[in-house]
């Protein structure tokens, strides 16, 4: 107690504290709140009664008893009833109405559309049949110009020789390397050349090619077959010129068919070269046929 009132201030502020608490009760005790005991209730007081309906100014203790005299106001009621039904059953019909000229609407149109395209895809094949149609008669008309103009060139050789023509030719004879008889060849052609593919000339003209050497013979392939490219051989030839080996279709070729390459190999060692003594014994080089069919 001591510690807590040692000094002047101390005891000072604990005395005023101590009147100021005391002042406060006295307060309160004298001049406090005041209420009600019971406390006043608020709201709205409800009549008392046993039924939802009533008439009259006197209020009974008890329950009434039932009465048929007792009828309940329904002519308001039914003045609704009337009033209400008719529109209620005017609305109803006219939603039904809306809902089923919606449907009706919706269906007309998804058959016009089906019509629609149906009528659409029968014009597409139509137009396609008559493309077809039409592309047909002009590959008919083009071979049979074809027809005519071979025809034409036909009766005008067959005119300028003599008849050569198997059907209707009076010659005898025949030529070519087939087992049956006829003349092979082609309308266009010379009847003294030896080829009896392409059409009218072919052949194989060749580009030699061996260092500084020059060929001295250049024989030409046969034309075996209806086939035209370039055929590259690569060839070995000794110091006296001759071409001792010859591989067709190396590297550079554009046409490697065994008619082409067969034949360019067989003429590419049937090539003769100037002699150089001075050359290896083997020297390499080559030689490029260019077979065609027009030339």
């Amino acid at each position: 107690m001591s510690s807590f009132l040692n000094t002047k201030h101390k005891r000072k502020s604990a005395a005023i504290t101590s009147v100021i608490m005391s002042l406060l009760l006295v307060v309160l005790f004298f001049v406090g709140m005041t209420y009600l005991d019971p406390p006043k209730e608020y709201g709205i007081a409800v009549n008392f009664g046993t039924s939802n309906v009533g008439s009259g100014d006197i209020q009974p203790k008890e329950p009434l008893k039932a009465t048929s005299e007792v009828k309940e106001p329904v002519e308001e009621q039914e003045d609704i009833e009337e009033i209400t039904k008719p529109e209620i059953t005017e609305k109803v019909s006219k939603v039904l109405e809306e809902d089923v000229a919606t449907q009706d609407n919706e269906e007309a149109i998804a058959i016009k559309k089906a019509q629609d395209a149906q009528k659409k895809a029968a014009e597409i094949a139509k137009k396609a049949q008559l493309e077809k149609e039409r592309v047909e008669k002009a590959r008919q008309d083009a071979i049979a110009k074809q027809k005519a103009e071979e025809e034409a060139k036909r009766k005008k050789l067959d005119a300028l020789i003599g008849g050569i023509n198997n059907s209707n030719g009076t010659a005898n004879g025949g030529e070519g390397n087939d087992k049956e008889a006829g003349d092979k060849g082609n309308i266009n052609g010379d009847p003294n050349a030896d080829g009896y593919y392409g059409n009218g000339g072919g052949g194989g003209n060749g580009d030699y090619s061996l260092g500084n050497r020059k060929p001295l013979s250049k024989p030409k392939p046969n034309y075996i077959c209806n086939e035209e490219g370039l055929v590259v051989v690569r060839i070995e030839v000794d110091v006296n010129g001759r071409v001792i080996k010859a591989t067709a279709g190396v590297k550079g070729s554009t046409n490697t068919a065994q008619c082409l390459v067969s034949q360019a190999k067989e003429a590419a060692l049937k090539t003769r070269w100037n002699a150089d003594a001075n050359a290896p014994s083997k020297q390499v080089g080559t030689i490029r046929y260019r077979f065609s069919l027009s030339q």
